[in-house]
């Protein structure tokens, strides 16, 4: 049964489709089932840290990690769904047809070797449904929908045959109501049948078409095809296309397939008028797919222009979704260890010295409080001004005399308004003294110093006897009237019968005891604080650790392949031309186009082990993070070829832009020196750049800069670029630029300023020879050394003095002391203004030493 239209273009067109569409969907699969295995994980290891570790930290994020149930739903429905072919029609000669074309030989009967004709709503035909699967050999069978197959003899069984027996596609008289129900399995060795299986639904007397899509409800992604064999749609089958649509929400391709003369256009404008189809849609501004729309195909003949793209586009638009949306997921969570990072380091880094400040200030304050106790005898004339303030406490409205009740009452509230008078202003002073202590959200305990005159002190008691023998000796035979002079006289009396060095004793006694007491309670209260923040600063550090080593480069990974997923469905993999050049990591191709751009460079990466893996997906995603900048080389996306080397290994494609050359090159070739200056400018712009988001390139060197057709510079290769926060201290980057604390694996983005500045030696050189002292090294262990003891590039006789300041500034030893490049780029604006304003006369000041 061998027919070369097996291998018409449609069949290839339609085999090729579904196999992109399985292969695809293998990767999908391991990504998700890889992804929920990874988020429970986190799930379990960190579902004891919500208690144990503070909300400063926010770590109940990281045991509540998981993906949303309707879009998991969503995932776990599209990777299980299997591609399913099911054809339509308004009777069975025109499906028939439509499958013949498909599957390219003429394997269901036509015309009269159908047998009976089907009827306006099929109320005759009695046709089977038909299912049609790959196998070895070929044989038709009897099996009810998802169940088992039936043990029933057949016409083929009986002979060769080379259509399907009409008595094997129609259900007979005194068949049981279970063959009944069986749908004839059409098993062959065929192309297509491998990759989808394909369904021929029965005529709507044999069984309505919503029990007949009963089964294909859940787990498959049908490719709807409807044939039309007349010039328009009857009711019924109108009404039958709406259950379709409700039933299954996909497109459908409806498909001429005419048994004699038909008007032209008179089925599109039935078709359009009922919205069962729609305008033709392209692409999005993002390359994404639009919605797939039902079409119309005028013609068998011409199938393979309409059903093919047709099948692309509904298989691709439902891979693209799903792996947008799982990529999705990654970046958001991997933001979320990135951020918890910086969170957790900036933790490590200022708790500790919090501490310490803290400490500090208190002993500060404690010494200050001390000095004000020896100097509290001054406190003699707060009582006197007090004092005086509460002469207009009590009055008598007239200024007549008032009782002896009254008297005592005027007694008593000056007595309070006193105390109340030297509390407060011992309490201010105090008060301004430890507001930043208060302040500071790291203390728990409060700084309690303030002073309290009690009724029982012996100062007070003093004070109101004087006040009780002063007024018995007024002579009582009138009263007197209580005037401001009088309560003044009173309380100026009282207190100057004091002893000051009595009071000032009193006082500082009391002063110097709650003072001693607050300092101890807090001395106290800051060794507890300590205590606790240390082992909780130990369980920070592990869980950074394990952010930094583990969490994120896993998910990096798995986000590297969904996007990865997702741009080769859009784009296809990308073409490799000839070799630009090659690195210590990989090898970079030219690419003509891909995904609309034009043209491009291909940088080709085969990660030996896991760690260059996570490395290569932590740089992915930083790159593909950063927003455009037109000081970096842009990156358009990542292909992962399965396929490399023959299939022996796992290349890593990066598609980026394209530019004229690199530095190195440049340089070589001559350059003026208001160009190089303006790619110095260039490059602190771009280095800036990355700061501004928190990241460090740590591998600034000539090779790294590459320059467009204009010589403007860009700044590419970030396989080293880091967050601070996610940096484990690795050594990275090329000797030669590299800043001494590399060395020692904490260092800061001042690291990029000290590449920088070797940079700038080469662009005021205007050569790409190696300075004499790093020249002389035999080893890279050698320049290491020397660079760690002070070795730096020699001053040239061409040098412009403001240019070799710059340089020394940003090499310096001392981190601290290299120069910020918010200052390094207006100083090199000048230096540009001064040199190149009037080149001619001052161009000698800087000239290529080659």
């Amino acid at each position: 049964m061998e027919n070369p239209q097996r291998n018409s273009p449609l069949v290839r067109d339609l085999t090729r489709a579904f196999s992109h569409f399985n292969r695809h969907n293998v990767f999908l699969k391991k990504n998700l089932k890889e992804t929920l295995t990874f988020f429970r994980e986190i799930r379990q290891n960190h579902s004891n840290a919500c208690s144990s570790t503070p909300a400063a930290l926010d770590t109940g994020q990281l045991s509540c990690i998981s993906l949303p149930r309707h879009e998991e739903d969503y995932l776990q429905n599209v990777v299980g769904s299997a591609p399913y072919i099911l054809i339509l029609g308004q009777d069975c000669s025109a499906r028939y047809q439509l499958l013949n074309c498909l599957l390219g030989e003429r394997l269901l009967p036509l015309g009269s070797e159908v047998g009976g004709a089907c009827g306006p709503e099929g109320g005759a035909c009695r046709r089977r449904k038909l299912c049609f699967t790959h196998g070895r050999q070929t044989r038709l069978s009897l099996a009810l929908p998802g169940q088992y197959e039936l043990v029933h003899q057949l016409a083929a069984h009986c002979g060769r045959w080379d259509t399907v027996p009409c008595e094997d596609l129609e259900i007979q008289e005194c068949e049981d109501p279970a063959q009944r129900l069986a749908e004839l399995e059409v098993t062959l060795h065929h192309a297509l049948l491998q990759e989808v299986k394909i369904m021929v639904l029965p005529c709507r007397g044999v069984q309505p078409v919503e029990e007949a899509l009963e089964d294909c409800k859940r787990g498959i992604l049908p490719i709807i095809l409807y044939a039309v064999s007349k010039d328009a749609l009857s009711a019924e089958q109108v009404s039958d296309l709406q259950k379709v649509r409700e039933t299954l929400p996909f497109p459908v391709c409806f498909v001429r397939a005419p048994s004699g003369p038909s008007e032209p256009g008179a089925l599109h404008r039935q078709l359009l008028s009922l919205e069962l189809i729609g305008a033709a849609a392209g692409s999005c501004a993002c390359g994404a797919p639009a919605q797939t729309q039902s079409i119309l195909g005028e013609s068998l003949e011409r199938l393979q222009r309409v059903l093919g793209p047709f099948t692309r586009q509904l298989l691709q638009s439902q891979q693209v979704e799903a792996a947008t949306l799982l990529n999705a997921v990654h970046c958001r969570y991997l933001d979320l260890f990135i951020n918890q990072a910086f969170d957790m380091q900036r933790d490590l880094q200022i708790t500790p010295r919090r501490l310490e400040y803290t400490r500090e200030k208190e002993g500060e304050l404690f010494s200050s409080l001390m000095a004000i106790a020896n100097r509290i005898e001054s406190n003699r004339e707060i009582c006197l001004t007090s004092v005086c303030v509460c002469s207009d406490i009590i009055m008598s409205s007239n200024g007549e005399p008032v009782s002896s009740k009254d008297i005592k009452m005027c007694i008593s509230q000056i007595q309070d308004l006193i105390v109340v008078q030297l509390n407060q202003a011992v309490a201010n002073k105090l008060t301004s003294s430890v507001d930043y202590l208060r302040e500071s959200f790291i203390l728990n305990a409060a700084y309690n110093v303030e002073v309290t005159f009690h009724s029982g002190s012996s100062v007070t008691r003093l004070f109101w006897e004087q006040i009780k023998q002063i007024i018995h000796r007024i002579t009582w035979v009138n009263p007197p009237s209580v005037s401001a002079e009088w309560k003044r006289k009173v309380a100026q009396d009282a207190i100057e019968s004091l002893s000051a060095a009595k009071l000032a004793k009193s006082i500082c006694s009391q002063f110097r005891t709650r003072l001693n007491s607050s300092h101890e309670a807090f001395a106290a209260s800051l060794r507890q604080l300590e205590e606790g923040h240390t082992g909780r600063l130990e369980r920070t550090e592990d869980l950074w650790l394990r952010v930094r080593k583990d969490h994120a480069p896993r998910l990096a990974r798995l986000s590297l392949e969904s996007r990865s997923l997702r741009d080769i469905l859009l784009h296809g993999k990308p073409k490799m031309g000839r070799e630009l050049g090659r690195g210590q990591y990989g090898v970079v191709y030219l690419c003509d186009s891909w995904g609309g751009r034009h043209p491009c460079a291909l940088k080709s990466v085969v990660p030996p082990d896991d760690k260059h893996w996570n490395d290569l997906a932590l740089e992915f995603h930083y790159t593909r993070s950063l927003p455009k900048h037109n000081r970096l080389v842009n990156l358009h996306g990542s292909v992962i070829d399965h396929s490399y080397s023959g299939g022996s290994s796992i290349a890593v494609l990066l598609i980026m832009e394209r530019l004229h050359r690199d530095l190195y090159t440049g340089l070589k070739a001559g350059l003026s020196l208001k160009e190089r200056l303006q790619i110095a400018l260039d490059v602190v712009e771009g280095i800036r750049f990355l700061h501004s988001q928190g990241l460090l390139h740590r591998d600034i060197k000539l090779k790294n800069v590459l320059l467009d057709r204009q010589n403007r510079a860009k700044i590419t290769d970030l396989g080293f670029c880091k967050p601070e926060a996610m940096i484990s201290g690795s050594i990275v980057g090329t000797p030669i630029h590299m800043a001494p604390e590399l060395f020692t694996g904490k260092y800061d983005n001042s690291v990029d300023v000290y590449a920088f500045g070797i940079l700038f030696w080469y662009l005021c050189s205007g050569s790409v020879k190696l300075p004499e002292a790093f020249e002389k090294c035999s080893s890279k262990d050698q320049l290491w050394t020397n660079v760690k003891k002070g070795s730096r590039p020699e001053r040239l006789p061409t040098f412009d003095e403001e240019c070799w300041q710059l340089m020394e500034a940003c090499w310096n030893r001392d981190p601290s002391q290299r120069p910020l490049l918010g200052i390094v780029q207006p100083s090199l604006q000048s230096i540009m203004d001064r040199l190149c304003n009037n080149s001619d006369q001052k161009s000698g000041n800087l000239e290529d030493s080659n």
